[in-house]
């Protein structure tokens, strides 16, 4: 069976008329084509859309049935050249984004929130991983992108772009009961402390720059307990458990027992800052998520 666009369009025009004469004037075309036309769909579909005699026609109970799919498809048609076009140009589709925990609590929700407000239409997948699970998933195609911590391993290079979006400085979380009776800004008064770090090969640079403030100060961390959330290493310091040094925006995480110091800034030899960026396959056109990558250069 071979039914066409076009005749499905020319029954539902006489369907909607009640009259040939009507429906060919709406069509802009004769009558006689739009006859011929009708009766070749009835042919393929084997059965009669309407009847006829010389005064008025109706539509048998096969047209009865017909015509609100018909209805559909012929909507749906017009509604295509509108949708390939908000796809293309990356108002419509899907952006699949995985982000470091530490990104939730500063970048992720206001982009998110710019994001879709205008592109409405997009479906947004997020999946919350460390970087180096989110490397994995970008070198197999998994995700479009990810929000995560720098650097890029060297042989992904080649595969990946990466584009910085923040960098913000450390600052202390201590238990609160501590809070009070210690120099906030200074590391050695909390030396005797546990320190909760992320483990070194899940965010390598961001552990070293931990240890490094510490290193400057000349002093040597008990690491305490390591923790790969950054929710977890807050609710760690709220028991109790030690002290951590965490990005400035985690300060954002409201948790009882924990109080937030800002550290002395960094010298000219120290890297007392925290970097963000979002890393996307090189072979990655799609345009829903250039719409994304515009977002954060602008």
């Amino acid at each position: 069976m071979n039914i066409e666009l076009r005749q499905l369009r020319y029954f539902v025009a006489v369907a909607e008329e009640m009259h040939f004469g009507r429906a060919a004037a709406k069509l802009h075309m004769t009558q006689p084509p739009l006859s011929q036309t009708i009766q070749a769909l009835e042919a393929a579909l084997g059965t009669p859309l309407f009847l006829r005699s010389t005064r008025h026609i109706a539509l048998t109970p096969a047209g009865q049935a017909l015509l609100p799919e018909a209805q559909r498809l012929v909507l749906q048609a017009l509604a295509l050249p509108q949708l390939v076009q908000r796809a293309a140009a990356g108002a419509s589709g899907h952006l699949s984004l995985a982000f470091v925990s530490i990104a939730d609590y500063s970048v992720l929700p206001p982009y998110l929130r710019e994001f879709r407000a205008s592109h409405a239409d997009v479906q947004i997948e997020l999946r919350e991983a460390t970087s180096d699970v989110q490397l994995e998933a970008l070198e197999k195609g998994q995700i479009d992108a990810g929000l995560l911590i720098p650097p890029l391993p060297d042989r992904l290079h080649a595969v990946l772009n990466y584009q910085k979006v923040l960098s913000e400085p450390l600052i202390l979380a201590v238990p609160e009961a501590l809070g009070a009776r210690k120099k906030a800004d200074m590391l050695a008064s909390y030396k005797d402390l546990p320190l909760i770090i992320f483990p070194r090969k899940i965010a390598p640079a961001l552990h070293d720059v931990i240890l490094g403030r510490f290193r400057d100060e000349g002093l040597t961390p008990l690491i305490g307990q390591e923790a790969i959330q950054m929710q977890t290493i807050v609710g760690l310091v709220s028991a109790g458990m030690g002290i951590a040094l965490v990005p400035q925006s985690v300060s954002n995480l409201k948790r009882p027992g924990v109080l937030y110091h800002a550290l002395k800034p960094a010298t000219a030899t120290q890297n007392g800052s925290v970097e963000i960026g979002i890393a996307w396959r090189k072979d990655n056109a799609s345009p829903v998520l250039q719409a994304f990558l515009k977002l954060l250069r602008n």
